[in-house]
């Protein structure tokens, strides 16, 4: 969310006009409208008093993933994560070649932190397959896939207990 959007909804959400929100900033009106559209920015002590005026961060007006305290947001993907977390997926990958999709056999997320996700795969090798667990960035994965309950992988499925 643009800096303009953020200060657009930040404003109403504490019920002030663009013409309150200007008096108290000691601006015209016109001043915050160009700022809500994007179209020009203010100086750094316009920002530090309309984020004590609106009770929000300076980081909330200013960086995305952050929240009104100034706290990180976990993005969405961390939420989707740890509803997978321990049940069989099938991961859809980033190829860093050309960015096209490559599929992925299914596999089970064990654990993710930050930009990480321990996943254990089953791995064939000379007619023997082993689970292994391997290291995968988030940023990679393309797509995640969830069994239905009681719908069993068609191959290579995992001991999950």
């Amino acid at each position: 969310m643009s800096f303009g959007n953020k200060l657009a909804e930040a404003r109403r959400a504490k019920n002030l006009t663009q013409e309150q929100l200007a008096e108290q900033l000691e601006v015209t009106r016109q001043a915050v409208s160009r700022w809500e559209s994007d179209a020009a920015y203010p100086e750094t002590d316009k920002i530090v008093r309309m984020a004590r005026i609106l009770e929000v961060s300076c980081d909330y007006l200013l960086q995305d993933g952050v929240d009104e305290k100034g706290s990180p947001v976990k993005p969405p993907v961390t939420r989707l994560l740890k509803q997978a977390q321990g049940r069989r997926v099938k991961l859809t990958f980033y190829d860093s070649d050309d960015g096209m999709p490559i599929l992925h056999d299914w596999c089970v997320i064990r654990d993710f932190d930050g930009a990480w996700a321990s996943v254990e795969v089953v791995v064939n090798q000379k007619k023997r397959s082993k689970n292994e667990v391997r290291l995968l960035p988030l940023a990679a994965i393309s797509t995640v896939t969830f069994l239905r309950d009681g719908e069993a992988a068609r191959r290579s499925p995992l001991d999950l207990s």
